[in-house]
């Protein structure tokens, strides 16, 4: 194992931002979805030889998308062990993060379809999809391009929207311009495997998750973000759906939240007394809440039980 000068830096730095413990974060592989390109997947019904238990399968499938510059698993890991005694969880990376498809362009939408080629290679046919942050625009997507196949949403620290020229976009813009010309030059890069090494500090794992999608992509991940409004469609949505509200969110307002409880039919408020990294920083708080609200989605989807098993 090559532990690297910023490992060690971010060992130090984990000490006073304590993020969740990383001893059983799954292993996952890459599976190819279709011609679309290959995605690196953790797959709680995959079993070691490759092939799949068939008690796991048989759970209720939730795919769950993560948040803008982390990964399916850093974004997810603090939640997967929980949710595991009831559903088949299943996260991956998004395009132009981590080990996720390398495309020409980036869009939620091509994101969208992601999830449902992913559905499709692993042989599920409906599945709840959640989303944190960028990761409940995907989510939100999913559900209007293929809303015959996603069961139920579960949309966590996100809105209907993430930015445009009347709330601060400018300058979201002109700081990525900073960081990717400040900082992502002197980072060196990952090799393959980084990724899986194991045994290193909770931070630097942590750090190496966020460090795999690339400073310089941001500009244009946030174009695509900014582009991105469900307000006009948000009382279609008629599957049923939890918001975990974030209520000390610094970087999405509890106001922009609050639209999707009040714009989607039947939604239903968690509240998480966390900020916007809860996932990682605050995983004792997020945790049984948002487990809370994937049970309550899945109680409404009687169906999500019967048609997990494979498509023809």
């Amino acid at each position: 194992m090559a532990v690297t000068i910023v490992d060690r830096l971010a060992g130090g730095v984990s000490r006073f931002f304590r993020t969740h413990p990383t001893a059983d974060v799954p292993t996952g592989t890459m599976v190819q979805l279709g011609d679309r390109g290959a995605t690196y997947v953790t797959d709680s019904a995959r079993i070691a030889s490759g092939g799949i238990d068939a008690a796991e399968a048989a759970k209720p499938p939730i795919i769950l998308l993560h948040a803008v510059v982390t990964t399916g698993l850093l974004s997810w890991y603090s939640v997967i062990d929980d949710l595991r005694a009831d559903f088949r969880v299943i996260t991956m990376d998004q395009r132009w993060h981590g080990r996720g498809i390398r495309s020409p362009r980036f869009t939620l939408d091509d994101c969208a379809d992601d999830v449902v080629a992913l559905a499709d290679a692993l042989g599920i046919d409906r599945f709840l999809a959640a989303g944190f942050s960028m990761g409940g625009g995907t989510a939100q997507l999913t559900w209007r391009r293929h809303h015959d196949r996603v069961s139920g949403l579960v949309l966590a620290s996100t809105g209907p929207y993430f930015g445009s020229s009347t709330t601060g976009r400018p300058r979201i813009d002109a700081i990525t311009r900073f960081a990717a010309q400040r900082f992502a030059t002197p980072v060196p890069g990952l090799g393959p495997h980084a990724l899986d090494e194991r045994g290193l500090s909770d931070g630097a794992w942590a750090l190496r998750q966020v460090r795999s999608t690339r400073l310089s992509h941001m500009g244009e991940i946030g174009y695509a973000l900014g582009q991105f409004d469900s307000r006009p469609w948000l009382g279609e949505i008629d599957v049923p759906t939890a918001v975990c509200v974030t209520t000390r969110d610094r970087v999405i307002p509890i106001a922009r939240q609050q639209l999707l409880v009040d714009g989607i039919p039947g939604a239903r408020r968690f509240d998480v007394a966390a900020g916007h990294a809860c996932c990682v920083l605050q995983s004792e708080i997020f945790t049984p809440v948002f487990v809370e609200a994937c049970g309550w989605v899945c109680t409404q989807t009687p169906e999500s039980t019967s048609r997990s098993s494979a498509r023809p």
